[in-house]
């Protein structure tokens, strides 16, 4: 399948239900209040009681396989150190069922400066019965300290359409996921331009070992740059009810030279104003023994 077919079945998938007009798309400052609400939690009751206290019943952390956030600290003592972090890239879907945040976060295991570690994270959250924001993934990656701040980028919801529910209850996840394997499946035949044709102009992308990158442009010189390959495969997603914000996740293979790395991947996924599913955010965190 060449690169025109693999979009012309992206775009394709995208269409599966009609839209009609919803009034007064969700506030982004939302989610940033609940991740907010999260850190000040970490910091008077520590990192397991805080996880165990925000995490959705479904909700998974990488340790390095995919486990569920409630099973794994329920099976840790308290975890010691410090942990903070601060949101600078959000985004909520139109009727407020799915958002994410993204941005910096030092760890301390110690008293000195020498044992901070510094990284940025990926927190996606979905809302439950009662319309309060659980977290459902959480990952992150570690780099050098950073010497310059990352202007914030926090937009509401542009999307002012909702889906009609579909006949299928499985189908919104169905597509979601099909887009992911396709892009997977693109890799395979040229990573620059699998990129090209799915990442949206204002991407992120997050490598570890290297500071979060902004932009379709920049991500793509950074791959051609890094002269690397990859191959993934997809383990599951979802997708908001307003069909306009989304997430998958799986495992990827990334060679470089005569080195291949295993990495977990989440990417967040937008509906562009053509109807097609385009990556907004890419994460790829390293599978390390624990």
């Amino acid at each position: 399948m060449n690169m025109k077919k693999l979009l012309l079945a992206a775009t394709f998938i995208s269409y599966g239900t009609f839209a009609f007009a919803q009034t007064g798309p969700a506030q982004v400052k939302k989610v940033v209040s609940a991740e907010d609400a999260f850190n000040k939690l970490v910091e008077r009751k520590g990192m397991k009681d805080a996880f165990l206290s925000v995490a959705d019943p479904e909700g998974i952390v990488f340790k390095p396989d995919a486990v569920k956030i409630v099973d794994f600290y329920n099976n840790i003592d308290k975890q010691p150190g410090k942990l903070s972090w601060k949101p600078n890239f959000a985004r909520i879907s139109s009727n407020g069922d799915l958002a994410f945040t993204a941005g910096p976060y030092v760890f301390s295991n110690g008293k000195g400066e020498d044992d901070k570690v510094f990284g940025d994270y990926v927190s996606i959250w979905r809302t439950d019965a009662d319309n309060k924001f659980k977290l459902l993934i959480d990952l992150g990656i570690q780099h050098p300290e950073s010497e310059l701040e990352t202007p914030t980028d926090f937009k509401d919801a542009e999307v002012a359409t909702k889906t009609a529910p579909s006949k299928d209850p499985f189908a919104a996840k169905t597509i979601i996921i099909n887009t992911d394997k396709i892009f997977n499946h693109s890799l395979t035949l040229s990573s620059l331009a699998g990129y090209k044709e799915f990442l949206s102009p204002e991407a992120h992308y997050y490598f570890p070992g290297f500071e979060p990158m902004v932009g379709s442009d920049v991500i793509m010189k950074f791959i051609n740059n890094q002269a690397i390959t990859i191959t993934a495969e997809t383990t599951d997603g979802g997708r908001s009810s307003s069909n306009d914000l989304a997430y998958t996740y799986g495992h990827a293979r990334i060679t470089k030279g005569n080195v291949v790395s295993n990495y977990n991947y989440v990417r967040i996924w937008e509906l562009d104003k053509t109807k097609k599913w385009d990556i907004l955010l890419e994460v790829f965190a390293a599978i390390e023994n624990e």
